[in-house]
């Protein structure tokens, strides 16, 4: 047992009151089948050199690692009420078919296949939760709904918004509950050491950020420790507390707890903050409605380039992220803007161990000469840049798309992120900011890692939202199929092809236009024949990794 799941049952087990349905008993032919699933994730060691820290920062960044595990197990809990239990059950298997179901669990934070549609890996697990464990077990989507729409203004904001869940009083009526209650053990463990570790450093603005994501997990109040968060300036870059919606399969509303404890690369960081300056240009040419930009951005859009030392909760499981931006608050957005922070040796490790080789298999001989990590990377980082431009709200409303758009909200707004980034890094190529040799292999780079983002499922909202982008590409000319079977980019239509699908999402967007969304996710929302083709060829390719932090468990026994 790793010192890392060892510290995520001590965590568990005090808290936990669920009971959980037990798995049926360990077979000997499950094996081949659970190391298959698991094969499906490449070991990656995560190395991050830390000699340049001071011993101090080297203490915080410990203690930050500790408060990231409490993440682990809340998230377990946010994911199905019945997890933290299976766990225990799970860890207490001797046979390898036991530590085989462990190893899948411990991947995918439960008994569920994200790659699969949430199918079982195992006998004796019930369905996935699709509204997770932010609902009671006994609810419905329709009744959710139905109760919201009875509440008073403030009351429905809060039933719909991130940091509350909603539970029977008794008598059986719905209310909410903060976080700060739900999960107030294990987020009172997570303060502490966040506590320790802001009085371990030596650097002003990680202190205020650490010290006021500690008084956030209590009070419940986020916008603070936001804000810190976007003015952090350190070597170290934490990021951990509820963010992303996707868990909540009903309606997006609800954010799960994750953590990313990295060490920043200055280098790197330098050489990508020319991004920020763009941006408002960016925003002022979108292929959209005029009136549908925004004049003024948040003051604030740093970009950071880091070395992940660990991921936790909502940040590690299944398909591992590369990037992100945050925070997801639209008054936090509209105000100060967003950060977008680039996990550089989990992309290294992606594009070596998993892109490469699809590519050689989706693309004909000539155009795998165009795909590179330099085109992978800054895309990247341009998807991170577009999800903090242009439309957030309904137009003439104080309804964000989110809500508006519900559970059609997550593959859209990442399909969005996808296609802008490639309209934005085009628009950059032709006013000359970039050089124009990175024309010549964005395209072939995005075809190629659209193999990779369809591999993840439907049921994922980056998968499904990249089935949409690929079917449209195909359907406007921008792609197409070849004899052999490979795919292949045509560069006298593929700029229209993404300039028309940008304009038609920000469109959906901005009217809040859920049945629209609904159809286009529908329609092309799907991984079809010739696509399933490629897909089943690349059975030997990794479809993701699956990082080992080895730095984090040396601090961790320093």
């Amino acid at each position: 047992m790793t010192p890392i799941l060892r510290a995520l049952l001590a965590t568990l087990l005090p808290c936990s009151l669920a009971v959980a349905a037990a798995p049926a008993a360990p077979r000997a032919a499950e094996t081949t089948h659970l190391d298959a699933l698991a094969a499906r994730f490449a070991p990656v060691d995560l190395k991050v050199d830390l000699s340049a820290l001071p011993a101090g920062e080297r203490r915080s960044l410990a203690l930050q690692v500790r408060a990231a595990q409490v993440m682990d197990a809340v998230f377990l809990r946010q994911v199905s009420a019945g997890n933290e239990a299976l766990l225990a059950r799970l860890a207490a298997y001797g046979s390898s078919v036991g530590r085989a179901r462990l190893a899948n669990f411990l991947l995918h934070k439960g008994p569920w296949d994200r790659l699969e549609h949430d199918a079982p890996m195992f006998a004796g697990v019930p369905a996935k939760p699709e509204g997770g464990n932010f609902y009671p077990a006994d609810a419905t989507r329709d009744e959710i709904e139905r109760w919201i729409a009875t509440l008073a203004p403030d009351a429905a904001a809060q039933a719909r918004g991130f940091f509350h869940t909603v539970r029977r009083a008794a008598g059986g009526t719905l209310m909410t509950v903060p976080y700060s209650l739900e999960y107030q053990p294990e987020l009172a463990l997570a303060a502490g050491w966040l506590r320790q570790a802001a009085e371990a450093t030596q650097q002003p603005t990680l202190r205020k950020f650490l010290e006021s994501r500690a008084a956030a997990f209590a009070s419940n109040d986020y916008y603070a420790s936001d804000v810190a968060w976007m003015e952090l300036d350190a070597s170290l870059e934490p990021t951990l507390g509820p963010y992303e919606v996707y868990e909540d399969g009903w309606f997006n509303y609800k954010a799960a707890f994750e953590a990313f404890i990295a060490v920043r690369d200055d280098a790197e960081t330098a050489r990508l903050a020319k991004f920020s300056a763009q941006l408002q240009d960016i925003e002022d040419h979108l292929p959209i409605d005029p009136a549908l930009r925004n004049p003024k951005l948040g003051a604030l859009a740093p970009i950071r380039v880091v070395n992940l030392v660990f991921a936790a909760g909502d940040g590690n499981r299944g398909v591992q992220t590369a990037a992100y931006n945050l925070p997801n608050d639209e008054r936090v957005i509209a105000e100060k803007g967003s950060k977008r922070v680039m996990l550089r040796n989990v992309q290294q490790a992606k594009f070596e161990r998993v892109l490469r080789p699809i590519s050689r298999v989706a693309l004909g001989a000539a155009d795998q000469k165009h795909v590179a990590f330099e085109p992978f990377f800054t895309h990247i980082l341009m998807h991170e840049l577009v999800h903090g431009l242009g439309p957030h709200r309904v137009t003439g409303s104080s309804t964000t798309a989110r809500q508006a758009l519900k559970e059609a909200s997550g593959p859209l707004e990442e399909a969005r992120a996808d296609v802008g980034g490639l309209w934005a890094l085009q628009y950059l190529v032709d006013r000359g900011v970039l050089d124009r040799g990175l024309q010549d292999s964005m395209y072939d780079t995005f075809l190629a890692s659209a193999f990779r983002t369809l591999r993840f499922g439907t049921g994922e909202a980056h998968g499904k939202g990249m089935a949409l982008q690929l079917n449209w590409l195909l359907d406007h000319g921008g792609v197409v199929v070849r004899p052999d079977g490979r795919f292949a980019v045509v560069p006298s239509k593929i700029r229209e092809a993404v300039t028309s699908l940008a304009s038609e999402i920000m469109r959906i967007q901005a009217a809040g236009d859920y049945d629209g969304a609904r159809r286009l996710l529908d329609t092309l929302g799907v991984v079809r024949p010739a696509a399933q083709r490629v897909i089943e060829r690349l059975r030997s390719v990794p479809v993701d990794i699956a990082p080992r932090f080895v730095t984090a468990e040396a601090l961790l026994k320093d």
